[in-house]
């Protein structure tokens, strides 16, 4: 009988392999992105509209009013089909290598700019997004919720704006826990709803109102300083209009995909139908709101309508339902990279308790950032939107597909990277000048 010999090297290393492919397979299917690949294409479209249209579409005519009639229509019909353009970008490029998805922003960043530095490029802006339009929301949930309260009920007792928030954040407390971005589908599509309703109040009732005696067009500030920063300031709230790109890969991941059927063309269909809903909320809604009050609209437009009150509370109570799905939308893929980093780098055992902690942790922390510092919207604005949204798809589109030079896609792309840039820059300005005017008078846990 001849002794056995040393087990086959080749079969070990193949084993462990297999092993390794079995565990990541159940970590893909355990986190929230990877966890479901059954979307139909109006998911898609529901979901992008839910991200794109939030409660910034009623600051609009008040960024209409520091932009001016001109520069105001060219800056919102620029952003739509720039933001429409980079879209496409993102879309196209989830599947541009045979038998990979870039199921995250961070994973094309890091097929363009390398395995280090884009990660180091792009989770932190694609979390400041996330993480501020999160807490951005938690204030607006809140004052919406007060505003409701407070019209429905003008004789009752008068709450803080605090105590609304932690009524908002309560329900997150809840619908944090849905596993995945199918599982809020239903949540998304009722705040998709309601993103094109309270749109529509906003201008019909300015429209029934009629443009207001006296009415002017003139900037809001007498100084060339107050203009100029006013500028700024309106190039932050249009940039805060068009954060959908932050996500969209993300939503794009729980569409099914073969090589016959790639993700994109269903995934395409719903961002056409998304920013034609979306030119429906903002379009009207901006200039309609400044022609009727000119340059004394206030930043939310449904404060200048005040009456019937039966139809201001009940757009107020849209903007909380829209919110609640917005902030579930942005969450998710926060969600995703903080059980990511549990999970594979910290090891800990997929569980539905390590879930659970995590999740609720972090709607805490924006309950208490947005209770804390509820006026840094527009500092977060330009900064942070411009570049996910603007110019960095147009980077990676350069350094992956390497148009030809002064042709017409790297013509299209560097002017865009130009604008995004420019607006990197300058919205921040406005904004922070903003922050500082309301913090004199502003008071803590008020």
């Amino acid at each position: 009988m001849g002794t056995q010999g040393p087990p086959d090297e080749k079969y070990g290393d193949h084993l462990s392999i297999e092993e390794k492919l079995a565990k990541q397979k159940e970590i893909d299917d355990w986190l929230p992105i990877t966890s479901a690949r059954n979307a139909k294409w109006w998911y898609s479209a529901f979901h992008n509209v839910t991200a794109m249209v939030g409660a910034g579409v009623l600051s609009l005519p008040y960024a209409m009013s520091e932009l001016g009639w001109g520069p105001g229509v060219a800056v919102l019909v620029l952003s739509w089909i720039i933001t429409l353009y980079t879209l496409w970008q993102m879309v196209q490029m989830h599947e541009m290598v045979p038998g990979k998805r870039f199921d995250r922003y961070h994973e094309l960043g890091q097929y363009a700019f390398g395995e280090k530095l884009g990660l180091y490029i792009v989770v932190p802006q694609q979390l400041v997004v996330e993480v501020g339009v999160d807490i951005v929301y938690m204030v607006t949930g809140g004052k919406s919720l007060q505003k409701f309260h407070d019209t429905v009920c003008s004789s009752c007792k008068k709450l803080k704006t605090t105590y609304f928030i932690m009524i908002f954040a309560s329900v997150h407390f809840v619908l944090s826990h849905l596993p995945n971005f199918n599982s809020i589908s239903g949540v998304s599509l009722a705040a998709a709803v309601m993103s094109l309703s309270y749109s529509t109040i906003a201008w019909g009732a300015s429209v029934d109102k009629g443009v207001q005696p006296d009415v002017q067009y003139s900037y809001r500030s007498s100084t060339t300083a107050g203009k100029v920063f006013d500028f700024f300031s309106a190039l932050g709230d249009v940039a805060f209009a068009y954060a959908g790109h932050n996500v969209v890969l993300e939503i794009q991941a729980t569409i099914p995909s073969t090589p016959e059927k790639p993700s994109k063309g269903p995934m395409w269909r719903g961002v056409i139908i998304a920013y034609i809903v979306v030119a429906l909320c903002y379009f009207p809604v901006a200039l309609i709101g400044y022609w009727v009050f000119g340059n004394s609209v206030e930043d939310n437009i449904l404060i200048s309508l005040k009456k019937p009150n039966w139809l201001i509370a009940m757009a107020n109570m849209f903007v909380v339902i829209h919110v609640i799905g917005s902030y579930q939308i942005y969450a998710m893929p926060v969600f995703d990279m903080i059980e990511t980093v549990l999970v594979k780098k910290l090891h800990f055992k997929p569980s539905g308790t390590l879930r659970f902690v995590a999740r609720t942790a972090y709607v805490a922390f924006t309950m208490v950032i947005a209770i804390t510092f509820p006026f840094f919207g527009g500092l977060l604005s330009g900064f942070a939107f411009a570049p996910t949204t603007y110019f960095l798809p147009c980077i990676m589109w350069l350094a992956i597909y390497k148009p030809k030079k002064f042709s017409l896609s790297w013509l299209a792309n560097w002017v865009c990277i130009i604008l995004g840039v420019l607006l990197m820059i300058l919205a921040p300005i406005g904004g922070l000048r903003q922050i500082i005017l309301q913090a004199k008078t502003y008071k803590f846990y008020s």
